[in-house]
């Protein structure tokens, strides 16, 4: 007897952060488009995204996401010269872009991007204002998950 399987809903997420929750405590969050290539978006669509390293950096006005790694395709046009780790240009509100540029000027938040998705067609950032946790509150945190999931373990078995 066969099973039957669901179809796949197609995710919008291209790419999670997920170093970011665990070295950062996140403020707020905003959502940024992006200035890229041809080649950059099939390699996006087929998924060929790295946030791991990748920073955000404002000056002159502009918001700059620095060492996200997009590799190229194997098909990619040869009269190109991918630069996979280039800098690209954010695209920001001013309004919004003069709050982080306050914020992390004047009060020491860090700009880091979580994840990228698709929105409408376009390729999205999502970008998180963050402090930066000191070790004794990534050992809190780790605690009191470890607490939360004993504590589901015990209401669940009685």
């Amino acid at each position: 007897m066969a099973s039957k399987k669901k179809p796949k809903t197609p995710s919008n997420t291209i790419a999670l952060n997920r170093h970011v929750k665990h070295d950062y405590t996140i403020e707020k969050r905003y959502e940024a488009g992006l200035c890229l290539e041809g080649w950059e978006v099939k390699s996006l669509r087929a998924g060929k995204l790295q946030l791991k390293e990748s920073y955000i950096l404002v000056t002159n006005g502009e918001a700059w996401l620095f060492g996200a790694h997009i590799s190229p395709l194997k098909t990619a046009s040869t009269h190109i010269k991918p630069d996979q780790t280039r800098s690209r240009k954010l695209l920001l509100h001013k309004e919004e872009l003069n709050s982080l540029i306050g914020a992390v000027e004047r009060k020491g938040y860090t700009l880091v991007p979580i994840s990228m998705y698709w929105k409408n067609s376009r390729a999205k950032l999502e970008i998180g204002l963050a402090k930066g946790k000191k070790l004794h509150d990534k050992r809190a945190t780790e605690k009191d998950r470890d607490w939360k999931r004993e504590k589901q373990r015990l209401l669940k078995h009685g």
